[in-house]
Parts: C-alpha cells; structure tokens; sequence
C-alpha cells in the first residue's frame, strides 16, 4: 500500500512515469536512500555535488527520482527541478537536532513554493539507528508540521543505512485515506509507526 497506493490514486494507469523529488539539507542520507530504494549497494557514497537520477520499478510504475544535493550553495538550485513533481520526499536527519531549524525553514520554504503546490509530500525522519535521533513524534511538533493544511503529507521513521522503513512497498496507508477522505485531517501515524 503506501507510496504505491498515491501513485495509483496520481496516475489513472499503471505503466506510466512518476517524478519524484527528493530533497533534504546535505548529510541528511538522500543518496543513501534513493540507492535503498532502487537496491543498489550503499557502501560507496559520496556527498551528491549536483544530481542524481534513478530509476525504480515497483509495481507498474516507474519511479524517475531525482535526488539533488543539499548543499547550502546548492539549494538555490532545487527550484529549476519542481516542475512536474508528482511527490516530494524529503529526508532530514533526525540526529543532527542543531540543524532542525533550518531544515524546518528549508521545508517550510519548499511548501510555499507555487510549483510544489499540492504535491504529497513524504518527509522520511531518517538516522533512526541511531540513539541520539529524534523520534518522528518530536520532528513533527518541533517543525509544526501539524499545521500543513493544503496537500497530503506523512512523516515516516527509517534508517536508510540499515533499510528499515525505506521499503517503497511498506510506505503507510495514510497515503491512500488522506486521498480519500480529505487534505485537513490531521495527520497520524500508521500502527506500525516507527518500526
């Protein structure tokens, strides 16, 4: 269900293309994520300096994902990528608590941007292996993300390093009921959150 069940809901038949973005402050683990994702190994990377694309097969759909640093001096450059944005991940990283303000100003900045208007958004709370990471629970209220009103959003605990709640698979049933029955419901996590 999940990430699948958006797609299904965006796109009326399967086979068709899904462009995805993937942002996030640099060292937050988008490249290692995008890599979990498309099953490649993970024990080789480096900071993204510019881009990366991958391609993903997941039940009829082909996920084009486009994953751009998060380099200071490179953010200023994500807006040439929101045109026909489908979903929007962004990856934080849930230990790095000096850097959750500006990656909530990051964010905040993303939601306004009219390109991204009512594109899902999927926020991965990644680095949960290790013990210094801040739960879902607390990103949520320490970034406001309650408040977002206007598009579906969920927060969704992983490890991108060991594969833990990255699988496109297993993404939550919250996609499929926010469609359903409405954007301003608040926001909560599946059952199984966290695990």
């Amino acid at each position: 269900m999940g990430l699948l069940s958006i797609l299904r809901k965006l796109k009326s038949a399967p086979d068709q293309e899904v462009r995805i973005l993937l942002l996030g402050l640099d060292n937050a683990g988008k490249t290692t994520l995008l890599k979990q994702l498309a099953s490649e190994d993970i024990t080789h990377i480096t900071p993204t300096q510019g881009f990366n694309i991958k391609s993903v097969q997941a039940q009829g759909f082909k996920l084009n994902v486009w994953d751009i640093g998060g380099q200071r001096k490179i953010r200023p450059y994500w807006r040439n990528y929101f045109e026909n944005t489908d979903i929007l991940i962004y990856v934080i990283d849930s230990a790095d608590r000096k850097r959750f303000e500006e990656t909530g100003q990051e964010l905040a900045e993303l939601l306004d941007e009219e390109k991204l208007s009512g594109v899902p958004v999927l926020i991965f709370a990644n680095k949960q292996d290790l013990l210094t990471a801040a739960p879902a629970a607390e990103i949520v209220e320490g970034l406001n993300l309650h408040t977002i009103r206007d598009r579906v959003w969920q927060i969704q605990s992983c490890s991108a390093l060991t594969g833990e709640g990255v699988s496109v698979r297993r993404q939550c049933l919250f996609w499929q009921n926010s469609l359903s029955t409405g954007l301003n419901e608040k926001c909560t996590p599946p059952p199984n959150f966290g695990s």
